[in-house]
């Protein structure tokens, strides 16, 4: 899941990271899968499972052009938005976007 994320928000030339950003960048992302669970099961097998992840962005400067970029290169890769929230970190003048994400995925042999 990790690498499907990555191809689809590298291309938007910001630092992208699983979990944590070290780093002086004024805009990043960070994404964690926060929830997995069988969505169907064919002869007591998980044949779907659904995956829930949050994709943040940090932005000391205005993120709009970023959201929607990220939206819609999420979108494209197969990925349904459920919510998200603006926020700021007021002990780091951050802003932070957060989207959250679920994913379908067939479960193979």
């Amino acid at each position: 899941m990790n690498k499907k994320i990555l191809e689809a928000l590298t291309p938007l030339g910001v630092p992208v990271k699983f979990q944590k950003h070290s780093g002086a960048a004024s805009q990043y992302i960070t994404f964690h899968e926060y929830f997995q669970t069988g969505e169907a099961y064919e002869d007591d097998e998980e044949s779907l499972t659904g995956r829930y992840l949050q994709v943040d962005i940090w932005s000391k400067i205005d993120y709009e052009i970023l959201v929607i970029q990220v939206k819609s290169q999420m979108k494209n890769a197969g990925f349904t938005r459920i919510d998200e929230a603006d926020l700021y970190e007021p002990d780091t003048g951050i802003y932070h976007k957060a989207l959250r994400y679920y994913y379908l995925e067939e479960r193979e042999g």
